[in-house]
């Protein structure tokens, strides 16, 4: 059984993180909204790359809280499980 919920996951990062995904959702509903109103494509995918990159970063920051944080103490306890719940995260960020 992992030790995932055995320890707090108060990161440093948390709000940076946060006010990321509510601009990102933001942004996303104004990309739904172009495509109602039918706006050019180009457009469309400009701005959809605009939300993917901003996801990717997100997921970056999230990782950085994760490696220096949940890891850390993972290391310590010897929490193979862990580690490997970071790979296969990893793996499906990646994807």
């Amino acid at each position: 059984m992992s030790n995932t919920s055995e320890h707090n996951h108060n990161h440093k990062h948390t709000k940076e993180v946060s006010n990321r995904l509510a601009r990102a959702i933001g942004h996303l509903q104004k990309v739904r909204q172009m495509v109602d109103s039918g706006e050019d494509c180009s457009q469309v995918l400009i701005q959809l790359a605009a939300v993917k990159s901003a996801i990717n970063n997100t997921g970056k920051l999230i990782l950085k809280d994760h490696l220096e944080h949940c890891i850390v103490h993972a290391v310590k306890d010897g929490d193979e499980e862990m580690l490997n719940e970071l790979n296969n995260a990893i793996d499906k960020f990646m994807k």
